[in-house]
Formats: C-alpha cells, sequence, structure tokens
C-alpha cells in the first residue's frame, strides 16, 4: 500500500524521533481495514501531528481514519467518548494501543468555509459551548498542570531555537502561564477541547451545525479554549476588541481569556517554528508588540 503522507506530518514524526512510524504505516493502514472492515481513500490535508485520510465502512457509511504521530491518544479517546458526538466528531472505533480512530465523517472546516472573523467567533464560541460540561472521572490533565506544562514547553523550545525573541516576551508568556496556574479551581473545571480553531471546527453532513475533531482534552477553566481563539490569526482584525467579542459570546472571564491567549501565541509560535511552519512569524511578532505594551 502506497501512501500519500503530507511533508509537515513526516516533519513532526522526524522531530518527535519517531520515523519508524512513517515507515511502518502502510502496514498500519492495510491492518486496520481487515480489522474495521473499512476501505480507505483519499489522503486528507491539513492537521500537522496524524496521517488522516477517507474511508468508507463495509455498510458504506463515510468515516474518517486518524492515526496519530505516536504519543498519548488516551485522552483524545476519553474525550469523544464522553461527548458521543455532541460538540464533537462521533468516534466509531479506537485503538490508543496504535494511535487510531475511526470518526464520522463531516464537511470542510470553518477555515475552508470562508467566514469573515465576526462570524467565525460567533460559530468557535457556540460550539465550544455544546462541549463545555463538568467531567471530573475522565482522568484528564488539569489547567495549572497545562499550565506548568506550557512554561517549560516554552523555555526549553526558546533556548533550543537560540532566542528568537526576546526574554521580554517569554517573561510576559510565563507570568500570564502564572496567574492562570493559581486561578485554577477543580470545582469550577469543565471539559475543555484544548486546540479549539477554525481548522478543528468542521461542517456537519447535513449542513445544519459544526463539531470539533482532534481534542486533547483538559479539565480547564473554559477561558482556555477561547485563548487557543486568540492566538491564531494575529493580524486578523484587533486583538483587544477580539477578547471582548468572545467574553460576549460565552460569558467567560475577559482577562482570562486574553492571558491565556498571550501563552497559547508564544507557545504555538515557537511550537510551529520549529517545524518550519510559516504561520509561527505573525504569532511571535504579535506577542512581541504585545510584551512591549504589558511586559
Amino acid at each position: 500500500m502506497t501512501l500519500d503522507i503530507p511533508q509537515v506530518v513526516r516533519d513532526r514524526a522526524r522531530v518527535a524521533g519517531t520515523q519508524w512510524w512513517v515507515d511502518d504505516l502502510p502496514e498500519l493502514v492495510a491492518s486496520l481495514c481487515e480489522e474495521w472492515a473499512i476501505t480507505v481513500g483519499a489522503t486528507l490535508t491539513g492537521g500537522t501531528e496524524a496521517y488522516v485520510a477517507e474511508a468508507t465502512t463495509a455498510d458504506g457509511m463515510p468515516a474518517v481514519l486518524k492515526l496519530l504521530v505516536p504519543g498519548d491518544v488516551v485522552h483524545e479517546i476519553a474525550v469523544l467518548r464522553h461527548a458521543a458526538g455532541e460538540g464533537c466528531a462521533l468516534l466509531l472505533e479506537s485503538d490508543a494501543d496504535r494511535g487510531a480512530l475511526l470518526l464520522e465523517r463531516l464537511g470542510p472546516s470553518l477555515d475552508a468555509v470562508g467566514l469573515p472573523l465576526p462570524a467565525r467567533l460567533e460559530v468557535l464560541s457556540a460550539t465550544a459551548l455544546q462541549l463545555w460540561r463538568p467531567a471530573p472521572d475522565l482522568g484528564l490533565p488539569t489547567g495549572a498542570e497545562k499550565g506548568r506544562w506550557l512554561i517549560d514547553f516554552i523555555t526549553r523550545t526558546w533556548r533550543e531555537l537560540d532566542f528568537p525573541v526576546s526574554e521580554r516576551t517569554i517573561e510576559h508568556a510565563h507570568a500570564c502561564a502564572e496567574r492562570r496556574i493559581d486561578a485554577h479551581d477543580d470545582e469550577r473545571s469543565v471539559l475543555v477541547h484544548g486546540d479549539l480553531h477554525q481548522w478543528n471546527t468542521l461542517r456537519t453532513i447535513d449542513g445544519t451545525g459544526w463539531k470539533l475533531v482532534d481534542p486533547d482534552g483538559l479539565l480547564a477553566e473554559p477561558a482556555y479554549d477561547l485563548g487557543i481563539v486568540m492566538r491564531e490569526d494575529p493580524t486578523d482584525g484587533d486583538l483587544e476588541e477580539r477578547a471582548t467579542r468572545l467574553a460576549s459570546l460565552t460569558g467567560v472571564d475577559r482577562q482570562a481569556i486574553w492571558e491565556w491567549g498571550v501563552v497559547e501565541r508564544v507557545s504555538t509560535g515557537l511550537g510551529a517554528l520549529a517545524i518550519g511552519i510559516h504561520e509561527a512569524v505573525a504569532m511571535l511578532a504579535a506577542a512581541e508588540r504585545l510584551a512591549l505594551v504589558e511586559g
């Protein structure tokens, strides 16, 4: 079996030290086709951490096969099972040991539909509100744990990349992360997606709604998800106005949204820079500008 594996996915596997996964992928796909009685079709592009392809079940249902670059997929599976198709794509089959998921097939992404920013914010907010719910027994990482992880990632990656942004920018992100860690409250935390953006938000096949894919899964304040929305498209509109609009649409604290946005803009910008994603430049430039004002 010959697979069209996107270069960005190959690069992700290389950076992770899992080139063997790329080499073994055709055999893995062939075995899943037999075990799950599916036929695999065209590769789907746009993702960075998984090989994703169209699939069809034995009874003709359109589906999607997702095979993640080796890592912990247990949390994603837990979120999808808990959501049961409400807010997230419906999970049809899964194999955590092999990082394999079979999902319902959805329509185009919010990015592909081409809505202007105000309409995108409305869709993202409404879809996230469908997912946010108490989920204390899923064993997911907390927002405080994610904040501490992000501080470590930012510091380590900044050094590994030979200091591509100013120390002031790094300190600004650290300070925002520390405030969100201090604000964490287990009793008020909810299930959040963890990577809420327009490429992970897909229209339903019938065109009547939207669902999320690729959840990271955290128990955190809802502002974490909206911080992801703040980091994306940093040159599209005024970021201050965006934070205010997100707070209005969801009832979530504006300052918390803003601070998670600072942290995510720096961490994702550095991570994207490490694997050559062009959008990293705009994210980090925005982070530098804001650090000069606030840091």
